[in-house]
Parts: structure tokens; sequence; C-alpha cells
């Protein structure tokens, strides 16, 4: 196995030297290895300072978001290293709806560039959202699951994606209100007969609008035996 590693790093450093990493963005030479330029990296946002239960990009370092304080959330923590918004949404449409996965391998590194640097406490698994089965068959992976792997495997986390599944197909989110989107998402996560979960959880997206998602979620797995559960994500969207 470590022999086939090896292997497999050098074939990887070959054709980096082959196929220098370009841009995906504007073209230029990529930087770090990475096709993305040093450009187009620094514009990318962290997401600092943020609200550190769900996220929430804040002007203002504060203990808790305005939201957080009126309905607190199931999950205990998240993590969102950047901000939703340009340039990193181009990649993530080209990634999510464009079945770009050059777009997706960027986002991963960028991800574990990150958590490098400011990933929290460790958990015993991580559990990708999962996409409905008629909306899997339609795009052909779970940009989540795909996000979610070299992550585990870098920070040396169990991952399962066969624990939580989506059980209910529901409409798209975008255009409802709050409470729309918590009556659309009712009962839409279930978890596999027999699942065991470990005492410490993470729910893993691949962006995080307003959290009704991972809020779900994150009751199932509560009431499937985690105790505490966290949210992971690439990028958090502003309050709009």
């Amino acid at each position: 196995m470590k022999q086939a590693r090896t292997v497999d790093g050098i074939a990887a450093r070959l054709l980096r030297i082959a196929l220098p990493p370009r841009c995906l963005l504007c073209g230029a030479p990529g930087a770090d290895g990475r096709d993305l330029c040093a450009g187009c990296t620094g514009d990318l946002a962290i997401n600092t300072p943020c609200c550190p239960r769900c996220a929430l990009p804040l002007e203002i370092a504060a203990p808790l978001c305005g939201e957080c304080l009126q309905r607190e959330p199931p999950f205990a923590a998240a993590w969102a290293p950047f901000r939703y918004g340009h340039p990193l949404d181009l990649l993530e449409t080209r990634f999510k709806f464009g079945r770009d996965l050059a777009a997706g391998r960027v986002l991963a590194e960028l991800m574990m560039m990150r958590a490098s640097v400011d990933a929290p406490a460790r958990p015993a698994l991580l559990i990708p959202v999962p996409l409905h089965v008629a909306r899997l068959r339609e795009r052909g992976y779970n940009q989540a699951l795909e996000l979610a792997k070299p992550l585990a495997q870098a920070l040396g986390i169990a991952l399962r994606h066969d624990l939580l599944v989506r059980s209910k197909a529901t409409p798209p989110q975008t255009g409802l209100d709050a409470k729309a989107r918590r009556r659309n998402l009712r009962g839409a996560f279930a978890l596999v007969p027999n699942a065991a979960l470990p005492g410490h959880v993470v729910l893993f997206d691949d962006v995080m609008t307003t959290g009704t998602t991972l809020r779900e979620a994150a009751r199932v797995l509560l009431r499937g035996g985690a105790t505490r559960v966290d949210v992971w994500a690439l990028a958090r969207a502003p309050m709009r």
C-alpha cells in the first residue's frame, strides 16, 4: 500500500511537470501546485469573524449571532472557512451544476489548506449531507461527499455516506422564507435501520446557506444516538 501511494505521488508530480497548473478562473499560472492563481486565491473571502455556533459571517466578533440567540440550533458548533461569494461561487457552480470535477478538486484543496490552519476539534465520524436518490441520479454525484472524501483522509477521520439518507425528495430551498424552508425539510432525513453512531459526529455540506438543512439532519443524528453534532461546510452564505 505504501509503495502504491509512492508510485501515485511520483505520477502526480510528473503530470504536474508535463501539465503545469493553470487557474480555472482566469487562465493564469496556478500557484502552490493548484489550478488557481495567487490573485484569485487572494480574492477568496475568509470567514472571519463569524458566529461560533452557526458560522454566520459577522461584521464584528460576538459570542452568538442574533439568529442563534432567537433559535438555538441543534448542532453544537459550525466551521465554514470561507464566505460564499465571488470568486468561490464560480468554482462551486461549475462543480455542483457543471460536472466540473477539476473545480471540485480545487475546492477540496482549499478546504484542506484552511483545515491545516483553523480546523476545530476532530470528530469520530464525518457524514456528508445526502442527496435524494432522484437528485443523485440526475447529478451523477453528491458534491458534499466528493469534497468530504479528501478532507476526511487528510485529517484521519472516518467517513460514512451510507448511514444518513434523504428519504423525501424536496423542492429547491431557493426563494423560500425561513418557515417554508423548515416545513419543506420536515421528515426529509432518516437513519438506516440499526445505524450505530459514535458520540461526536460532524455533518458536512458544501455550502451552508440558512442552515435549515443542517439543522434538520442534525436533529435526526441526535435522535439516533449521537451526543454531539457539529457541522462543517466549505463556505457560509452571509445574511441577506
